[in-house]
């Protein structure tokens, strides 16, 4: 038992930097957005935001994410990605219908992620360099253009990957919360009798004399736990007893002492204005946690973008999402990945966001309306596999859903009352990308159902392959299929196209399971079935990156001798065209669905294979 703690310790070190970077620097700005929307700072107004803080982050990250939530992993894999792919959700004929619920639960939960992986970083910049104002109001005009250049320098830099640096993260948001709790513990001490607001009396007490500004209020303090999250969708990278002990030995304790410190200090102080994070600290102390605050909040945006990579290829791989050129920018780390066409619009999208609120207070009220929605999201998800997968009964299921839905939709409103306030912004990307990723999976569907007829009559050509009335080229040929057949469309169409095929036929069907990895045992399968032709089926996991030339490799072994430097590989490039008799496609929908599919990453790009042997036959796919 002593081994394997003193294993979970560094995996708690770097989890301090991978997954409680947004969480560890929501201190800089919750408790002043709490009483910026309260209007007063009487002591029953510190003591009841105090105590809604803490009870917020012990039932929301401590309990319902890191006791419930992170329970339900995909073999190792989190996020609501994966929590989607566990319960197995498909769109139905119904919108009502179980499948049509939960998949639309999952999708939308992870779309929204992206409007969040926008905001975290222009929010948690903002309030970091604000400290400076706390120093002089002199540089306040350069506050803006500083977090600006940080931000773009962010961003810049996903192209040389991180895996070197990413070494030091988890000792610097260590002695980051070193730092923000001791600077708490000392403001405490002048006032020690604030931790009687530990008790939830003063939460409930404050939630109902305030009765409907409560609501604002929640809203406000729903800014403490925007990065519950990260728990459970990075958990893979470090374990969740790692997580888990991190967030027990140093997150929760340095939060509290934060937040106890900024309530006391403001309970002595009650005429400041300034941010009680930087107001509260010793004058000579205020620049250098300035400049710990920005490496922090560079963590946690770095975190949140690595985050927004990691999505997007469990959604590559899972089929919502069109193929995008995706780099392992580390050979020993797995989780080190690189998306351009992501690292770019997020880029521009956190720049405009930084630019038009130009505060980090402006942009509290668009901040949170995405994640509580992703987190109600997981409740209903959750319930699911409480039920499908762990067999709880209902009488069980049920109350800790309703528990934590309750929690959820409280928040969830509560977030809905400041869209007016730029709370449309997550929501409008998350909506777009929704539409996005569903239109993707329609489109394959449509296309996939329109070529199938081009396979149709395998028969006529082996009966031609056997009378040896089809010619034969010398060579071998690769043909990547959608399809688990050893005479799939793509050969048919080959072979009515040129009246002729390579004298080995090898159909290879890549498909992706709702796992996050599969094992070497169960990737492939090989078979000869005779006239030359031979089906390969390999299957990866939704967090694997496919290796073609290693899956030929293997086949040879099985029998399947291929010349890896002389074969020829054969992919569709097909056109999709409106159907004129019956459209099977909304116009608005299929004309994004052709942008989509003609600027997806080709097969070639996708499976690194060298274009010089590469055939694309294509066909026009009415849908």
């Amino acid at each position: 038992m002593a081994e394997e703690k003193g294993n979970m310790l560094p995996g708690a070190l770097a989890a301090l930097g991978i997954v409680f970077g947004d969480i560890g620097t929501s201190p800089l700005y919750t408790l002043q957005t709490v009483l910026t929307d309260t209007g007063t700072s009487d002591r029953a107004t510190l003591l009841g935001s105090f105590s809604l803080l803490v009870w917020t982050m012990i039932l929301v990250v401590a309990v319902k994410y890191a006791m419930v939530v992170m329970r339900a992993d995909n073999k190792g894999e989190g996020g609501i990605l994966a929590l989607f792919s566990l319960v197995g959700g498909v769109f139905g004929k119904h919108w009502y219908s179980r499948g049509t619920l939960l998949s639309a639960a999952g999708l939308f939960g992870a779309a929204l992620l992206y409007g969040d992986g926008a905001i975290t970083p222009a929010i948690s910049v903002l309030s970091a360099v604000e400290g400076i104002g706390v120093v002089t109001h002199s540089l306040d005009d350069y506050i803006l253009p500083i977090a600006t250049i940080i931000l773009l320098g962010i961003f810049m830099v996903q192209p040389l990957g991180t895996a070197r640096i990413s070494r030091v993260f988890g000792p610097v948001m260590l002695l980051w919360f070193l730092c923000m709790g001791g600077l708490g513990a000392a403001s405490l001490l002048g006032h020690p009798g604030v931790l009687v607001g530990l008790d939830p009396v003063f939460a409930l007490r404050f939630l109902y004399e305030h009765g409907g500004r409560s609501l604002v209020i929640l809203g406000a303090v729903f800014l403490s736990v925007t990065g519950a999250e990260a728990l459970y969708a990075d958990m893979s990278h470090v374990g969740r007893p790692s997580v888990r002990l991190a967030l027990g030995l140093v997150v929760l304790p340095m939060l509290i002492l934060s937040y106890a410190g900024q309530t006391a200090f403001l309970m002595s102080h009650p005429g400041v204005r300034d941010n009680p994070f930087f107001a509260a600290m010793p004058h000579a102390l205020v620049l250098p946690m300035v400049i710990l605050a920005t490496f922090a909040t560079i963590i946690a945006s770095q975190a949140i973008i690595t985050g927004a990579f990691t999505l997007t290829r469990q959604a590559i791989q899972l089929g919502w999402f069109p193929s995008l050129n995706i780099r392992q920018t580390s050979d020993a780390e797995y989780g080190q990945i690189y998306v351009s066409v992501v690292n770019w619009l997020l880029m521009v999208v956190t720049l405009l966001i930084a630019l038009t609120f130009r505060s980090s207070d402006a942009l509290s009220g668009a901040y949170g309306t995405a994640v509580s929605t992703t987190m109600l999201m997981t409740t209903l998800l959750i319930f699911d596999v409480m039920r499908a997968r762990w067999a709880w009964p209902l009488w069980k299921a049920l109350p800790v859903a309703l528990f934590f839905g309750a929690i959820d939709l409280a928040f969830f409103v509560a977030n809905l009352m400041k869209i007016g306030k730029g709370g449309y912004v997550p929501l409008l990307i998350g909506l777009f990308l929704y539409i996005v990723m569903t239109t993707w999976r329609r489109g394959t569907i449509l296309l996939r159902a329109g070529l199938a007829p081009l396979g149709e009559g395998s028969e006529k050509l082996r009966q031609r392959l056997r009378d040896k009335t089809l010619t034969r080229t010398p060579g071998e040929a690769v043909f990547l299929s959608r399809y688990e057949s050893a005479l799939p469309p793509i050969v048919m169409r080959h072979a009515a196209d040129f009246n002729c095929l390579p004298e080995r036929v090898v159909a290879l069907n890549v498909r992706f399971e709702t796992v996050p990895r599969v094992a070497p045992e169960h990737r492939m399968t090989v078979k000869e079935t005779g006239d030359g032709l031979w089906q390969i089926n390999v299957r990866f996991g939704f967090v694997e990156v496919p290796n073609l030339y290693y899956v030929l490799s293997e086949a040879r072994e099985k029998g399947c001798s291929v010349d890896l430097d002389k074969v020829v590989f054969v992919s569709g490039n097909d056109d999709v065209v409106k159907d004129l008799k019956r459209p099977k496609m909304f116009g608005p929908r299929r004309i994004l669905f052709g942008f989509l599919y003609r600027n997806a990453v080709r097969a070639s790009d996708r499976f690194t294979l060298p274009r010089e042997r590469l055939i694309e036959v294509g066909h026009q796919v009415e849908i």
